[in-house]
């Protein structure tokens, strides 16, 4: 932790993140919710921007909470840290900001800082304990998930989360495995994948363990069960005019955060009737022409952007209450 968080960090898309956001934080008093924090990169960002903004910064990982509140520091009462799972979003948004904000941003997915330390067992390319949660304090290591996961429990966790076309097999040889002895370092789990897939597969799509990582970061953190409960809560938050901002780094994200936009950007009057129902009409307006991705200049200059999908709508009036949804608390 020697490094600052602004030399570990480069935030992506941040230029097209803060042009997304402008309109909606340019007025004085505007709140942004930094959803995923990290290491503060696009926080601090929007607060050189917009002077007359706040920042309230949601994350579970207390070494990105220490880091990012470093660097935000000079900012002093314009920004405000939460340890906290985003799903949370719409009760820290009702203590800290009254009720609703201006802008919320989601960067999601394992964050830089995770990545780069390796004992926290995230990256497969460094010998480390597998652990890979985001808040090292709770919850199951990814250790603790293999010793007790049922194997057909494996096979769901690596096919659907990782996308594995070798789930089967790798679950298999990892139920094998640990009859002899528990799974406790990444070095480990890597052999077994490598030793599990096909040799012609190996050799295209760069290392082999990287679906079965994703799939059991996904798993430990579940991170799809907290988007998918906190993209509903954010978009309630948004005041009238206000803006959400997503970046989303695998197709399971992205897809979740479609659906939501999607859904608030199209009519529930009944296809039969000739006029629009006022009630029925659309809540969000998307800012963007499906998702929108890095350039090549970026791919290059960052690697983090490699996959990033963008997506951004804006808040046009109240949820009718027949739309509202109710969606329950991820466990993490």
């Amino acid at each position: 932790m020697s490094a600052s968080a602004a030399e570990r960090h480069v935030p992506v898309l941040a230029d097209r993140c803060l042009e997304l956001l402008a309109p909606a934080l340019a007025e004085p008093g505007a709140v942004l919710v930094d959803a995923t924090l990290g290491m503060g990169g696009h926080s601090e960002l929007v607060l050189r921007r917009f002077p007359q903004a706040r920042v309230i910064g949601i994350d579970r990982d207390p070494q990105a909470l220490a880091l990012a509140g470093e660097r935000l520091a000079p900012f002093g009462e314009r920004f405000t840290p939460v340890r906290a799972v985003y799903d949370a979003i719409d009760e820290i948004v009702a203590e800290h900001a009254g009720g609703s904000v201006q802008g919320i941003l989601m960067d999601l997915g394992v964050s830089s800082l995770q990545l780069d330390e390796a004992e926290r067992g995230f990256a497969y390319a460094h010998d480390a304990p597998l652990d890979m949660r985001m808040d090292p304090t709770e919850g199951v290591s990814a250790a603790e998930l293999l010793a007790t996961a049922p194997e057909a429990e494996l096979r769901r966790i690596l096919h659907v989360y990782g996308e594995e076309r070798f789930a089967g097999r790798i679950a298999t040889a990892i139920v094998r495995r640990r009859a002899q002895a528990p799974l406790t370092r990444t070095g480990e789990l890597v052999d077994i994948v490598r030793t599990s897939i096909p040799a012609a597969a190996r050799r295209t799509g760069g290392n082999p363990a990287k679906r079965t990582f994703q799939a059991l970061r996904i798993a430990v953190n579940d991170e799809l069960g907290a988007l998918e409960a906190a993209l509903p809560r954010a978009v309630e938050s948004l005041a009238v005019g206000g803006r959400i901002v997503v970046l989303a780094y695998h197709s399971l994200e992205d897809r979740a955060v479609k659906t939501v936009l999607a859904r608030g950007a199209t009519s529930s009057t009944p296809h039969d009737l000739p006029v629009e129902l006022p009630s029925h009409a659309p809540y969000l307006r998307l800012l963007t022409r499906g998702a929108e991705e890095a350039d090549e200049e970026e791919r290059a200059r960052n690697p983090r952007a490699t996959s990033v999908r963008l997506r951004a709508a804006e808040r046009l009036r109240p949820t009718p209450d027949h739309l509202r949804p109710t969606v329950p608390r991820s466990a993490a």
